[in-house]
């Protein structure tokens, strides 16, 4: 059996790479760039910026080997039909959603804030996930997008720890994927929020997942790769 370096112990892979998917939460403008909604709340967006080196290692391997790349993008309909009126409301930000930003209007589908930032925008073979809640299967396609390229392996990415990639890869362990969280590939506004989740997840034996980093993961995938 393949596996990689991680914690609490080695990560088993699937049979065929084929099986592997990586999946890139929320690295939005919205949440990464001045102006945006996460400075809207008083956020340092530096700290979501310092993964995007590593992230962009990990999705250039991806991409080498033609693996399934998964972007999600949290976003709203204009009219925000799909926005409860407790997320709308919910916190004393000087922005909410839907309002107007230098970057358009706050987390709204296909506004210029929405978009994925340039360093990691989706070719147009890879998917790309419109999601209006915390987690990517809520009111999305993404399982069935995962049936039907025979995916069993996540590989987890992206902002912010604790919110959207925790509820999400939440999500995917009830549904019996095997995730692994990369460190290294995923951030928080407040790094001991990101500590804490990263033990949560793989506590009790890995009862959520497990954790690694983007060495590792890049150097062992094309070494299977190679074989």
């Amino acid at each position: 059996m393949n596996t990689i370096p991680a914690l609490p112990y080695e990560y088993p892979l699937p049979d065929s790479l084929d099986h592997l998917a990586l999946v890139i939460i929320d690295m939005q403008r919205d949440f990464l760039e001045p102006g945006g909604f996460g400075d809207a709340l008083g956020n340092d967006v530096t700290q979501l910026q310092a993964i995007v080196p590593q992230l962009k290692k990990l999705l250039h391997t991806f991409r080498d080997l033609g693996l399934l790349v998964i972007h999600t993008q949290e976003c709203h309909e204009p009219n925000l039909s799909d926005c409860p009126t407790s997320k709308l409301t919910r916190g004393n930000a000087a922005l909410r959603i839907g309002d107007r930003s230098d970057m358009g209007r706050i987390l709204i589908r296909d506004e210029p804030g929405n978009a994925i930032i340039s360093d990691l925008a989706p070719r147009p073979n890879e998917v790309i996930i419109r999601k209006p809640g915390k987690g990517a299967f809520y009111n999305t396609p993404l399982a069935s997008v995962l049936q039907k390229y025979q995916i069993t392996h996540l590989l987890i990415t992206g902002v912010t720890t604790e919110v959207c990639v925790q509820s999400t890869m939440r999500e995917a362990n009830d549904r019996g994927y095997e995730c692994l969280l990369l460190e290294d590939c995923t951030a928080s506004y407040f790094p001991s929020f990101k500590a804490a989740t990263i033990e949560m997840l793989r506590a009790q034996g890995g009862i959520i997942g497990w954790t690694s980093t983007t060495d590792p993961v890049c150097q062992r995938l094309f070494q299977i790769s190679r074989k």
